[in-house]
This record gives C-alpha cells, structure tokens and sequence, in this order.
C-alpha cells in the first residue's frame, strides 16, 4: 500500500488532469454548438433562440417561473435538434453537447434577469457572508468534529479555489461543475484517508469538511448561485453524482445559516463571546480602513506620498497592519534615501494607532473585554495594538 503523502501526490496529478478535460468538454461543446448554429440549415433553429430570449422580458421577473419556462424552451428544443438535419447521424454525446451549448449561450444572455433577481436574495447572500467572515475568525476543524486524518490543508485550499469559480460563471453547469470539483477533492481526501487508516470513507465524514472549506472560501453570493444551479441547470444534468453534490453543499449552506452553539463542539458562553469580539473586530476593522483611505485621499498629492505607494505597488508591499519593510531592519543598514519612506510609514502607523484607539475608547467595558480577550488569543503583538499608549510612548 502507498503511504497517504504519495496518494496525496497522485491525486493531485489526477485532479489536474480531471479538470482540464472538463474544462476543455466544456469549450469544445459551446463552441461546437456555435458552429452549427452559423450553418444556413440551422435558421430555423436560431429564430426560435432568438424568438424565446426576446419573449422573456415579457414577463415580470418571478425565478419559479422562469426557471419552468427555461426547462420547457430546453425539452422543446432537445426534441427539435434530435430531429434536425444537422444532427441526423448525431449520438447522444453529440446531442448532449449540443444542449450544453444551448444552455451555456441562452442563460449567458439571461444572465442579469435571472440571476440574483430579486432584492431577497442579495439580502440573504450578504447575511451569509457576513456570518462567515465571523465564523473565520475563531472556527476551528475541531468545532466541526474533522478528525485530524482528514485535516489536509494543501488539499482544502485546492478545493476552496474550484468552489470560488462558481461566482466566475454565468452558465449553471459550468458552476455546477465548480461545485462537483470541489467535493471531489473532498471525496478524494476521504478515500485517501480510508486507505491509509483502514477507516470507512463515509458521509460522516464529507459533509463536516464541506462545511469547514465553504467556510474558509465564503464563495460570493452562495445562495444565489445554488438557487440559479437549481432552476436553471439541464433537469437531465442534475442527477446521480452531480445532484448528490449538490444538495450536500445546499446542506452546508443551511447548515452555516442555523449554526449555533448547539452545532459545534463548543461552549455555548465561548460562542456568544467569539462571535461578539469578531463583530466588534470587524467593526473597528471596517472603521479604521476606512478613517485610512480617507488619509491617504488627503496625502495623495504630496509626491512623497505617490512615491511611496508606486513602490510599494510595484513590490507588492502596502502599508497596512504591521506589515513595514524596516520591521526588522538595523541602524547601519537604512541610507540616506531610506528616510521619505520611514517618515511617511511612522505617520501611517501613528494615525492608525489614533483611530484604533479612538475607536476601543468609544467601546463600553462590556463591549470592549470579549475584544480584548479575542485579541489576546490571537497573540501579545495584536493584543498591544488595542492598549492605550502610557505616557512615555507618546511623542511630544
């Protein structure tokens, strides 16, 4: 049997290869279906294409609606392609190509009128993503009962890239793909982990990590996009495998919708404070990136100030946390043209020491202790970042 680092590596060399053929099945089909549709014989074809996308804005946007007026065009059209001259002598492949294509070319077009339509579902996505970004601050495998077998970073963050395509797409197989290639790396870290420990690789375990990696992405809109794989995804399409992924991450999300204390292996009093030391973190957080962009408006035609922020552009270093290239750096080492840019990063780093104490002092003591306590967790540096300057430290 191969130890689990060199099944890892063959999984990894099967997932690359797995993925570019599908996106290239995916390109070939669209851009087959293109082609055909350019040929003379195919007009009438293209007429009821046409027809059918001009009709929709005929009707007031309602998602159940359209996403049955979508499924009938689709089987009415299936059954016109199978009858077609172009495609007399076509296999099923071939048809099923060719209503991915459809698919891919009428949903790209509908795309605005379809997709996150209605004000409730925006609303709903920025709920869920803003209970993520809590959720990142403080949760932890363990919450989530992942056994340490299953705790593969390199592998989750390969499976958190393919879940964030799925806001990249406009067509629904293409983002249900998105979602397929993601629990697939999953599915593949469990059979890797049942290989090595004799341990079945079951549901059990699936669905926890799912969560913990939809947590850590926080992909874009997620409600929106599942509701639209939902109602406009091929019915033919969203079965077997694909449906069997589908409604697992559909289960993540409500999953991260209900959580609570009661979810996690966690204390319920321990929830309460970290969810309320992440708000105010992100509270402060929000405050104090704002309070320093309007700063850098003001400084920004001083030709010190460009001068700075273009090398720093161009190195990849900006000025935010304590992220400072003289961090580490000795009195023999800084030059004479060293000084533009210390001078420039000590104002920045005054003026948000100001605000962020500003903004603490603004906090009541019940407010203010979870923060402080959170903080401390995340280690002393940070911790000394929220403490009132003494009097020794502040400059005349």
């Amino acid at each position: 049997m191969l130890p689990l680092p060199l099944l890892q590596f063959q999984s990894f060399l099967t997932w690359d290869s797995l993925n570019m053929n599908m996106d290239m099945e995916v390109s070939t089909s669209f851009h087959d279906f293109l082609y055909r549709m350019r040929h003379p014989a195919s007009l009438d074809l293209v007429r009821s294409i046409k027809s059918f996308i001009v009709s929709f804005s005929f009707h007031q946007p309602k998602p159940e609606n359209d996403g049955k007026r979508v499924q009938d065009f689709f089987v009415s059209m299936e059954a016109a392609i199978r009858d077609h001259s172009l495609w007399t002598t076509a296999s099923e492949e071939d048809i099923d190509c060719a209503m991915q294509g459809l698919e891919k070319y009428i949903m790209t077009k509908l795309f605005s009128r379809t997709f996150s339509a209605s004000a409730e579902d925006a609303k709903i996505d920025n709920e869920i993503s803003s209970k993520i970004c809590l959720l990142q601050t403080f949760l932890k495998p363990e919450h989530l009962d992942i056994p340490p077998i299953l705790q593969n970073e390199a592998l989750w963050l390969l499976a958190e890239k393919e879940l964030l395509k799925i806001n990249a797409f406009k067509a629904p197989h293409e983002k249900l793909l998105s979602i397929m290639n993601c629990c697939r790396i999953i599915n593949n870290l469990l059979l890797n982990a049942a290989m090595s420990e004799y341990v079945p690789a079951g549901a059990d375990g699936f669905l926890p990590v799912l969560i913990y990696v939809t947590i850590k992405a926080n992909p874009p809109k997620l409600h929106s996009n599942l509701k639209f794989i939902k109602l406009y995804t091929r019915q033919a399409k969203l079965i077997s495998e694909a449906e069997y992924y589908f409604t697992n991450l559909v289960s993540a999300k409500t999953f991260i919708v209900d959580l609570n204390a009661k979810s996690l292996s966690m204390d319920e009093i321990k929830y309460k404070e970290s969810m309320q030391a992440a708000k105010l973190t992100n509270k402060v957080t929000s405050e104090l990136s704002a309070a320093c962009q309007m700063s850098q408006q003001e400084t920004d035609d001083s030709s010190c100030s460009k001068k700075m922020h273009n090398k720093l552009d161009d190195t990849g270093v900006l000025l935010h946390g304590s992220n400072y290239p003289y961090m580490e750096a000795k009195s023999k080492e800084l030059t004479v043209g060293d000084v533009d840019m210390l001078l420039s990063d000590y104002k920045d780093l005054v003026a948000k020491y100001t605000i962020l104490c500003k903004a603490i002092g603004c906090l009541s003591t019940a407010e203010r202790e979870p923060l402080l306590r959170h903080l401390e967790m995340q280690g002393p540096e940070t911790l000394l970042n929220f403490t009132a300057p003494s009097d020794h430290h502040r400059h005349k």
